[in-house]
């Protein structure tokens, strides 16, 4: 790993944490009369997320110089990236959306709903939000700036860097280059981008191990522990985004359809037809019908986890 890159992650961890200590300490003084109290440390907050953005900015926009200056590579920036552009707004999955202003009462909204025995446990609730908020909205500005900076440079890309206790959807993304602009990312990722050229990105990002993948579940730690390949096993859990926003797995569980056209590794094994797909189990499904370890590894290569 980049000395530049160990750095900038380091200086933007403890600016998010000196960051969400301070906007804790405003949420809990905020007392029992949410309204009236936000109108007092509504703004405070409001303040120091946009001051944290600032920082995380200004920081992510001169990381991309150390970084490619550290690998000798020199590419002049067609301009200058507008910090202002990118602070003091809300952004999801790196989109800028709105302001910080109103949608920060969102603690407030969150402080309210659900079942709640007493104030703590409402301040609680509300104290998280803003925690997961802190890590998002900061982070965000951060890595909005890189991206700008990375794009305004000529024949510059990065490298997705995965920090371990990541989920899955980032997991497989560790090390993939880009040329694009767009850093995909969730609320409270904590991936960063490393700027590059064209050349080699060996040693650019330190590689992800399973135990370093939080989310897996049993039958798919199962299945890479009898040398399954990682990717293959977490693609097949690929998740969507439902009307609710809640993430679901794929199928029943049970199946997926990923990877199962003719060109992918398991619709090849599993013999798709044109323009079809095949029926491809999924490392639970594989478990569930395997009567022993022996024919569980025969239907690990026939369905793509074993390659």
């Amino acid at each position: 790993m980049l000395r530049s890159t160990a750095d900038h992650a380091r200086a933007q961890q403890r600016l998010i944490a000196v960051t969400a200590a301070a906007v804790r300490r405003e949420w809990d003084s905020i007392g029992s009369d949410f309204d009236g109290g936000w109108l007092r440390v509504g703004p405070r907050i409001v303040a120091l997320m946009t001051a944290a953005q600032i920082g995380a900015a200004r920081d992510g926009s001169a990381y991309v110089g150390q970084a490619l200056a550290e690998q000798r590579i020199t590419s002049t920036p067609s301009g200058a990236v507008n910090v202002s552009a990118l602070t003091g707004a809300y952004s999801v999955d790196g989109q800028l959306v709105g302001d910080l202003d109103s949608t920060l009462y969102g603690a407030v909204v969150h402080a309210r709903s659900g079942l709640a025995e007493s104030l703590g446990d409402r301040l609680a609730r509300g104290r998280s939000w803003l925690d997961m908020m802190t890590v998002t909205q900061v982070g965000d500005a951060g890595r909005a700036a890189t991206g700008v900076g990375i794009a305004a440079r000529p024949r510059i890309r990065y490298v997705r860097m995965v920090n371990p206790g990541c989920c899955q959807r980032c997991a497989v993304l560790a090390g993939k280059a880009s040329k694009d602009i767009a850093f995909p990312r969730h609320p409270g990722c904590l991936c960063r981008a490393v700027p590059t050229g064209d050349g080699s990105t060996h040693g650019l990002v330190e590689a992800i191990e399973p135990g370093d993948v939080r989310d897996l579940t049993k039958a798919q730690r199962q299945a890479i522990a009898d040398g399954a390949d990682m990717n293959q096993v977490i693609n097949s859990h690929r998740v969507y985004v439902s009307r609710e926003g809640i993430y679901t797995p794929a199928r029943n569980g049970m199946t997926t359809t990923e990877g199962t056209t003719r060109r992918g590794i398991a619709g090849k094994r599993l013999g798709a037809e044109p323009k079809g797909r095949a029926q491809r189990l999924s490392p639970e499904g594989v478990y569930a019908t395997a009567r022993n370890r022996e024919e569980a590894l025969v239907l690990l290569k026939q369905h793509g986890y074993l390659i």
